[in-house]
């Protein structure tokens, strides 16, 4: 059975027992049409690695097997991985690869870094609470070829936003830096059992020919940029960096800014260049 309904989801739920827990973002897809959506976006197609997380009852999974994928999916809740691992493992023909556990901490659900590095896609409901920290440490690498999320409209909003905003920052530059933003649109909270009391956005990424990595060291330092929005940048790479980042600002200046400027309103490009 693919719950794809509030009343078969509902059903499904009330036979496990299960209360949808609203600190682990458990509210559950029931449109058909953004399942179809999703996997249309991902391009996703039979021989294709994909890392789903949080598949809760396993609607999307389903989709996604159906379309010939080898599925990749981490659930921290333990009621419904059991349900997955009792209803969907044994019928996937080895092709689900199901995982107990954190997503930020296993953000790849399992996916070993040589296989990734093969090429994989993303496809996800994921769940809102840990939407930022996971998409930080995906972008750490082995990069996804898609990304495919049905994400709270706010973060879509801050991954999204251009130089010059409040909603600019560290998570714009890393994502941006890697990613080609393609078109998504917002999804209504009817699509969801139960109904989620914020506004949702399926985002689709697709990853640049020469995407950039940072390393954990200026990943730091961008973010130490950002927390101090007021200050002038030049201001802070004097008190973070031995030189002062002088070749960086000397870019900076090259490009039209100064030192002056804050760090919202640095481009990506310019964040790119940035070195420790």
């Amino acid at each position: 059975m693919i719950p794809l309904s509030p009343s078969t989801t509902r059903a499904l739920l009330a036979q496990l027992g299960h209360q949808p827990k609203h600190f682990l973002g458990q509210n559950f897809l029931v449109d058909g049409n953004i399942v179809r959506k999703s996997l249309a976006l991902a391009a996703v197609a039979a021989g294709d690695t994909v890392v789903e997380i949080g598949p809760g009852l396993g609607t999307l999974t389903r989709a996604l097997l159906a379309a010939g994928a080898e599925v990749w999916a981490v659930e921290k809740d333990r009621n419904l991985h059991l349900h997955l691992e009792e209803s969907l493992v044994p019928e996937s023909a080895g092709r689900l690869h199901l995982l107990e556990g954190d997503a930020v901490e296993c953000p790849l659900a399992g996916l070993a870094a040589e296989r990734a590095r093969a090429g994989f896609k993303v496809v996800a409901n994921l769940p809102y609470a840990i939407a930022t920290p996971w998409m930080d440490a995906v972008l750490s690498g082995p990069l996804p070829e898609r990304l495919v999320l049905m994400l709270q409209l706010e973060a879509a909003q801050r991954y999204t936003a251009r130089p010059g905003g409040k909603q600019f920052g560290a998570i714009s530059v890393f994502l941006q830096a890697a990613y080609d933003l393609a078109p998504g649109h917002k999804v209504d909270a009817g699509c969801f059992y139960p109904k989620p009391d914020i506004e949702s956005c399926l985002l689709h990424l697709v990853r640049q020919p020469a995407p950039h990595v940072f390393s954990p060291t200026v990943k730091t330092l961008v973010r130490a940029c950002f927390q101090q929005r007021r200050k002038q940048i030049g201001g802070i790479l004097r008190g973070l960096l031995p030189d002062g980042g002088e070749a960086w600002l000397a870019r900076l200046t090259a490009a039209g800014l100064s030192p002056q400027a804050r760090a919202e309103a640095i481009p990506v490009e310019l964040w790119r260049q940035l070195t420790v």
